[in-house]
């Protein structure tokens, strides 16, 4: 019987792992989608489509991973949702913004 309980709160637990990395790139998605295209090239990453079509697969990859498919591939979703969130969107998320000055708002 605690076997079974232990089962059941351990699926439990990656069920939750699982929407919380679909939520991650669901978000980056998101942001990725809102950024001008102009604003990718201009801080020399890769393309606005690359980086949408990169975030678009991994919120799909990911949510079917909360229904239990493809789990493995949760992780390369998460690495692509990071690497947006943590080194694209605070480069290009300058550009493009009217008003804006080098230290924020003027």
């Amino acid at each position: 019987m605690l076997v079974v309980v232990a089962m059941s709160f351990f699926t439990l637990l990656w069920k939750v792992i699982y929407l919380a990395i679909f939520v991650t790139t669901l978000y980056a998605l998101v942001e990725a989608a809102r950024t001008p295209a102009q604003a990718f090239p201009a801080m020399d990453k890769q393309t606005k489509g690359l980086w949408v079509g990169l975030l678009g697969v991994g919120a799909l990859l990911s949510l079917s991973a909360v229904f239990g498919y493809g789990a493995f591939l949760t992780i390369l979703s998460l690495v692509a949702a990071l690497i947006y969130l943590l080194d694209v969107r605070p480069a290009v998320r300058s550009i493009g913004r009217p008003g804006d000055g080098p230290y924020g708002r003027w």
